[in-house]
């Protein structure tokens, strides 16, 4: 066999997994009976010289030593995985800001727009595990490969038709298969992250590729309502008991009924409604049809480009591995599973950002529905999304490369950011019932703020579940955490599908859920295994070792 294609590492299947380097490859290697060895403060274990002699280099068949190689191509890679990451996002959340048009257009409900949302959370439960065992076993561009592919014919599928009924299940087929390809697009960062760049960058690049699935997220706020035109507010007078009646009809019957408060929203819907053409409702709906049908198009023929730019040129990994970590191979899929339930700080990561961000990424879908009792519609609402995304972007990056170079401080970055998030949310809900004043202004700064902190925060929880689980794989760390998102989110959104339950609960929903998580950060008790080989193995010449990260002492695991 060719020496490039020999594993990398032999596999013990114990209770305390063991690793012996030979070549860099992600090919599960055979079983292995190591040596035993010493201990050192870092859990790295050097075999006695007595035993397997003086750690060699490793060498390939022209007595030639690998080195470790960071390429300037890992850019490429993980622009172009980011790109998937927010055609995913952007494509999932297609709906929400077009709410108010798609009801009428269709004569859907607000169920009906829940539901295309849930689609999300629904297939990532069903394709969750694959897309794990996928990347940890077969490699990023298979799995990379498929999810993209996925995403295209699930935007593709939209195009068909726009006419009721057979519009209905078109559009939850696209969103059923855009939301299969969501593991690797969620929990994808953290892999590339750790297979091309080095460990001093690994924290940069996974906020980079994180935070652009929520840029999609952002960028669907914008792109939606400016190409689908929203609900005249003078259609809405004559509709409110009209079963297909729009969120902002709704507003308008709420705001007459409610003794002259919010008497400047009023007036401005009012004043809107004076000032706006009216058009037969047959033509104003062939007109909203006529541009969702553009808007898929568009989003359809972006997801085909970038298929076939994956399909062209997108490695699993670099020829030569940028750090000692990255050479090393993680342990087979199911006895990674097994060894996380000794992992009782592991799962606490899990638990905090399964339910603060499950809620939250579900809560912003459906951000023009929470704040249309305002009198803000769904172009404000897209731009105070898309605001908060871009402003979330710099500051994650800027953050992440400062983790980078000031290490081992994730857990603490995560409190403070935590903190923030739960009073800018909690202004939020409050001016919502007017506890604080409900200007525009405060609705603006408080989900900037509050979707700023958090999704900061999004990356660095990433990286540091990636630490606590290791050796076992990062796909298959981040695979869980992002399962237990979506399936905080699933029942978010199923809630939110009752008609009678309203919007209010969710803005509470948000606080209660980030706030809760603040004393479950100062509780967990932080270690970097990962970091730890990278800093006791700096070059290639060290990784001929055997390398045992054990398991955490009894009353760690009982903690």
């Amino acid at each position: 066999m060719d020496e490039a294609k020999q594993p990398l590492l032999p596999r013990c299947d114990g209770a305390s997994p063991s690793f012996l380097s030979t070549q860099y490859s992600s090919i599960q290697a055979e079983k292995y009976d190591g040596h035993e060895g010493s201990l050192t403060d870092h859990g790295v274990t050097l075999p006695q010289k007595s035993e397997v002699g003086e750690p060699q280099s490793i060498k390939d068949k022209d007595d030639h030593q690998e080195d470790l190689k960071v390429y300037k191509r890992r850019w490429y890679i993980l622009i172009l995985f980011s790109l998937l990451a927010a055609t995913q996002g952007a494509i999932w959340n297609t709906f929400g800001p077009i709410s108010s048009s798609s009801q009428d257009a269709f004569g859907w409900h607000n169920a009906d727009i829940a539901l295309l949302s849930d689609w999300g959370p629904i297939s990532y439960i069903i394709s969750g595990i694959f897309f794990s065992w996928m990347m940890n076993v077969k490699g990023l561009r298979p799995s990379c490969v498929l999810t993209m592919f996925l995403i295209a014919l699930g935007a593709s599928v939209r195009c068909i038709t726009m006419e009721p009924p057979l519009v209905t299940w078109m559009m939850n087929i696209g969103q059923m298969l855009n939301g299969l390809g969501g593991p690797v697009a969620m929990a994808g960062a953290p892999v590339i992250s750790s297979v091309w760049f080095p460990s001093r960058e690994r924290t940069t690049a996974t906020a980079v590729g994180t935070i652009m699935a929520s840029f999609g997220t952002g960028a669907s706020f914008l792109i939606g309502p400016l190409i689908v035109p929203d609900v005249p507010d003078n259609t809405s007078t004559t509709s409110t008991t009209s079963t297909t009646s729009s969120p902002i009809s709704s507003t308008v019957s709420i705001l007459l009924r409610e003794d002259g408060q919010h008497t400047s929203s009023l007036h401005a819907l009012q004043y809107s409604a004076a000032n706006t053409t009216i058009l037969p409702p047959e033509v104003r709906i062939a007109n909203e049809k006529k541009a969702i049908h553009l808007l898929m198009y568009i989003e359809a023929a972006w997801a085909i480009g970038l298929f076939l730019l994956m399909l062209i040129y997108f490695p699993s990994k670099p020829p030569l591995p940028p750090c000692t970590s990255a050479a090393l191979q993680r342990e087979d899929f199911l006895v990674g599973l097994k060894r996380l339930a000794k992992r009782p700080q592991f799962w606490l990561v899990v638990v905090i950002y399964g339910v603060s961000t499950g809620v939250n990424n579900c809560w912003a879908s459906v951000l023009d529905m929470v704040l249309s009792p305002h009198g803000i519609g769904e172009m404000e609402a897209g731009w105070m999304g898309f605001y908060s995304i871009c402003a979330s972007s710099v500051v994650t990056i800027v953050v992440a490369w400062f983790a980078d170079h000031i290490s081992r401080i994730l857990k603490w970055l995560v409190f403070v950011f935590y903190a923030l998030s739960t009073g800018a949310f909690a202004v939020f809900t409050l001016a919502c019932i007017n506890v604080v004043p409900s200007y525009t202004a405060v609705f603006y700064v408080s989900i900037i703020v509050g979707s700023i902190t958090l999704n900061t925060a999004v990356p660095l929880l990433y990286e540091l579940s990636c630490e606590l689980a290791y050796p076992t794989g990062e796909a298959t760390s981040n695979g869980i955490m992002t399962i237990a998102n979506n399936f905080v989110g699933l029942i978010f959104l199923f809630v939110l599908m009752d008609p009678n339950v309203g919007t209010m609960w969710t803005n509470w929903t948000m606080v209660g859920t980030i706030g809760i998580c603040i004393p479950m950060i100062l509780a967990m008790k932080e270690s970097y295994n990962r970091l730890d080989v990278d800093e006791v193995n700096p070059t290639m010449a060290s990784i001929n070792v055997e390398i045992t990260v054990p398991d955490p002492p009894p009353s760690v695991q009982a903690a």
